[in-house]
């Protein structure tokens, strides 16, 4: 059976039901990851999972060291990828408590290890992008939302921004003309460096707000805070659903 990893974002740093046998801590060629990697038995199956921001949750987006978490899951045995996300809905059609299964991303961040393929290289390697996210997973996920009843986009394209601050009304509207449907902050280098090293990946996004100037009201981490506390049950469900289907 394939062995999945999960990368638990905002408001899931641990997973419940996992029954722990290891805790990896691992040391890689790119410095240590956000946390260690946790392996253990889940409904069954062999599960890895990672906090992206550390447990507790400590480390900003634009500071998560994307490479060591990738290559950890990669040496302790991962051979897929489910990554959850928490974003922003630019269209009114992505409402705060929405789930979307992302096919596209647009990069906008900068600064970052963006690639393995650097360094005293013996060729330029360049992979191919086109589809960023893996289809049969994308079908996994776009199955057990149904299956679960919840509000959701089998489509969307992901906008991923700098960080750690939100973004300006200005800088929504401008990736609303680029064609975003989500914004959020980690989603690259992440799905990239996850193609380097020929895993398959794919996303599951909760939108936990309505972008920067899509709503009269504020965001406030309050607010966000409720809206992953009511999400998080679905995205145990629909984990599960994957990992034993």
């Amino acid at each position: 059976m394939t062995v999945y990893a999960i990368i638990g974002g905002t408001g899931l740093t641990q997973l419940d039901g996992l029954r722990i046998d290891a805790e990896i801590v691992m040391e890689t060629p790119y410095g240590a990851p956000s946390a260690p990697v946790l392996r253990g038995d889940y409904a069954g199956r062999t599960v890895l999972f990672l906090a992206r921001h550390g447990h507790p949750h400590r480390i900003p987006p634009h500071q998560v060291n994307y490479r060591a978490n990738l290559w950890a899951l990669k040496q302790a045995g991962a051979e897929a990828i489910l990554a959850v996300n928490a974003v922003g809905g630019i269209p009114q059609a992505m409402p705060a408590g929405h789930f979307c299964v992302p096919q596209q991303i647009i990069d906008y961040t900068y600064g970052r290890a963006q690639t393995f393929f650097e360094g005293e290289l013996q060729q330029v390697t360049h992979i191919d992008f086109s589809e960023p996210y893996d289809a049969r997973l994308r079908a996994a996920l776009i199955a057990a939302l149904r299956s679960e009843g919840a509000a959701f986009s089998d489509h969307g394209i992901y906008g991923c921004t700098q960080g750690p601050r939100l973004e300006t009304a200005a800088e929504i509207l401008r990736l609303e003309r680029d064609g975003c449907d989500l914004v959020g902050m980690t989603g690259m280098p992440e799905a990239a460096l996850a193609r380097e090293l020929e895993l398959p990946y794919a996303c599951l996004a909760l939108v936990v707000n309505p972008a920067a100037g899509k709503s009269s009201a504020p965001i406030t981490m309050e607010a966000i805070e409720q809206v992953l506390a009511q999400g998080m049950s679905t995205i145990r469900s629909v984990l599960t659903r994957v990992l034993l289907g």
